[in-house]
This record gives structure tokens, C-alpha cells and sequence, in this order.
């Protein structure tokens, strides 16, 4: 049973109860109600008792949709398919990155120079992880990285200094 059935059946039922309690009061059943209001669009409509007739199956089991009046040709499919704006465009902003040499877009990070920022940053974290004993022990304070052959400069006197036993990137800036 679906859910149009259901309500209609519940409104039905609640009809009748309501004619009924209004017989005992000694009313009259066919009173107009003193408010009317719209109800929502998606509830059935009620038809009386007699005139009610069942939905065929067919109409319960499947949901309407639009469908189209006229089948589309072959060469109105292929000329919409083959649009100038589905075709793959050409990228005129590729040039090689600075640091690496890969192909890169302009005003793009070079992927291949991220993965390496990305892998030197994990190991600075689990450096900082090591020192720290612990992911809930850090202090609330910058961090510098000092790489070999580099000394701390007066603005880093107040700073957690991080020390990494190797020559610093080319392209790690400080």
C-alpha cells in the first residue's frame, strides 16, 4: 500500500468517525466548517464512498516523469556531443617549474616540489614529536628550523628552535 492510499484511507476513516460523533451529538452531519483552509497540495483528493475507485497497479508502482515528445536524431545527438564546449581546450600556461624542471601551470605549486615540502614537513613534525615526548606536551610557542651551518638570529631568542642534522632545501625557504 502506498502512501497516497494510507492517507486517503485515514482521511476517510476520520470522516466517518467525525459524522458519527456529530449524529450522537444530535447535529447535523453536513455542517460547513466555519474556517476553510488549503491543505497541502500532495494529499488525494477525497471522492465519495461509492464513486471511489481503486488505482490500477501500474499507477502506484511507478513515479511520472516528463519524457521527451520527439526522438533526437543522430546528428543533433553528435553536434550537441561535439560542442566547441565539451572539447578538451589547450592549456597555454604550462612552463617548467624553477626548482625541479617539471611542467607545471603558471601561478600553480609544481607538484612535484609540494611533495617534497610535504615530506620534509612530516619529518620536522615527528623531529618536534620526538623532542615534545608526546602530541599533548607542546608549548605554546613559534617554532624555527635551524638547518646545519645556520645560527638562531635575535628575533629567535623567544622561540622553540627545532635543529635538523642536514643542509638546508634549495627550495625550503627560512
Amino acid at each position: 500500500m502506498n502512501l497516497a492510499a494510507l492517507v486517503n484511507s485515514l482521511r476517510c476513516s476520520l470522516l466517518r468517525i467525525e459524522s458519527r460523533l456529530l449524529q450522537a451529538a444530535g447535529l447535523d452531519p453536513h455542517l460547513a466548517p466555519a474556517l476553510a483552509v488549503n491543505g497541502p497540495s500532495f494529499l488525494p483528493q477525497l471522492q465519495p464512498q461509492e464513486e471511489q475507485e481503486q488505482p490500477s497497479a501500474l499507477q502506484d508502482s511507478i513515479m511520472w516523469m516528463a519524457a521527451p515528445k520527439k526522438r533526437r536524431t543522430i546528428e543533433v545527438n553528435r553536434t550537441r556531443r561535439r560542442a566547441d564546449s565539451n572539447l578538451l581546450k589547450v592549456k597555454t600556461n604550462i612552463e617548467p617549474c624553477s626548482e625541479c624542471g617539471h611542467l607545471k601551470q603558471k601561478h600553480i605549486l609544481c607538484g612535484v616540489c609540494y611533495s617534497k615540502v610535504c615530506k620534509e614537513t612530516g619529518r620536522i613534525r615527528q623531529q618536534i614529536q620526538a623532542m615534545e615526548g608526546g602530541p599533548l606536551r607542546a608549548p605554546t610557542m613559534e617554532s624555527v628550523v635551524l638547518y646545519e651551518g645556520e645560527t638562531p638570529s635575535q628575533q629567535d631568542k623567544d622561540k622553540r628552535i627545532v635543529e635538523r642534522a642536514r643542509k638546508r632545501p634549495a627550495w625550503f625557504s627560512s
